[in-house]
């Protein structure tokens, strides 16, 4: 029996850190502290994230859970292939899909809520460790509704290599898609503006931050292949000086083949110019909804009644 000698391990944090991320979006829309909108505006972006974790090819979520011990928390360079700690937001991601997918199961009877208040609802007034193992995680869900649940999760949780992909089946099973438009959201428009951050992440490959200077560059994209890295300031613009309203231009002004995307790039004492041939327009994620499809999503995100 685990006691207090027995250190703990790292392996079943997707559960609980999974769930305070889900539950935490879930509760707030529920409450109004964040509007249905707002809630499908971050999910929107979260999905979008690990749409495009290229890290994904080699390394598969369950083995982020190691991160805290293996790196402590330090910052990474290239967060996209070195994942880190993704446990926490994709995690969010597999809880969604279990959500729905009892949701689909029951004919709506039940939800994720009713494997909280099994799995946590327990020894209520008692401090103690109460330790768990994944056998535990499935029989919770097993007795919401039956399923092959250890598969339906390591299939998630173990999934690398290059046809590996992000779990967004929790999307379409709640009735919504990922898609790009040339517009953010608001929610993505003040939170960005909050945080003062610029994404190009799903056009050229990068944000940038205060004093154009780049904050992110995604693994193997066009910023990438071109040698742009975090650190480095963004000076000028097609010949002009940088700001992040004349950079957004410029992504749309290229979608005329003939017109090209030229930046002057200082990397410490050194400046150089490199030229984009990116013709796509600006993108930025947001859900939209499947036609015909039963709207599980805005149920998760409407208040409970009573």
């Amino acid at each position: 029996m685990p006691n207090f000698n027995s250190p703990l391990q790292n392996s079943l944090l997707w559960v609980y850190e999974g769930q305070t991320q889900y539950y935490g979006q879930v509760v707030a829309a529920r409450s109004g502290l964040l509007t249905k909108q707002q809630a499908m505006d971050s999910l929107a972006m979260t999905a979008a994230t690990f749409d495009t974790r290229v890290g994904r090819e080699w390394r598969a979520l369950q083995d982020t859970t190691n991160d805290p011990i293996i790196s402590q928390r330090q910052p990474k360079g290239w967060l996209s292939w070195q994942r880190d700690e993704d446990y926490y937001s994709e995690g969010q991601l597999i809880w969604l899909d279990v959500d729905t997918t009892i949701r689909e199961k029951t004919g709506g009877r039940k939800s994720l809520d009713d494997f909280a208040r099994a799995f946590y609802g327990v020894r209520d007034g008692d401090y103690a460790p109460a330790p768990y193992t994944f056998e535990d995680v499935v029989a919770a869900l097993n007795g919401v509704v039956a399923n092959d649940w250890a598969t339906f999760l390591r299939t998630r949780l173990d999934a690398d290599g290059p046809d590996a992909r992000a779990p967004l089946d929790g999307l379409a099973c709640g009735g919504w898609r990922l898609a790009f438009t040339d517009k953010p959201t608001d929610y993505m428009k003040t939170l960005y503006a909050e945080l003062k951050r610029n994404d190009f992440t799903y056009s050229l490959g990068f944000q940038t931050g205060e004093a154009n200077k780049i904050r992110s560059v995604q693994w193997n994209s066009l910023a990438f292949k071109s040698g742009l890295a975090a650190g480095m300031e963004i000076v000028a613009v097609n010949g002009q000086a940088a700001t992040p309203d004349r950079l957004a231009e410029a992504v749309t002004a290229a979608k005329d083949p003939a017109t090209p995307i030229t930046l002057i790039v200082k990397d410490d004492d050194q400046y150089r110019t490199v030229a984009f041939d990116y013709h796509d327009g600006l993108r930025y994620p947001r859900l939209e909804r499947i036609p015909g499809t039963p709207d599980r999503l805005g149920d998760i995100l409407t208040p409970r009644r009573r």
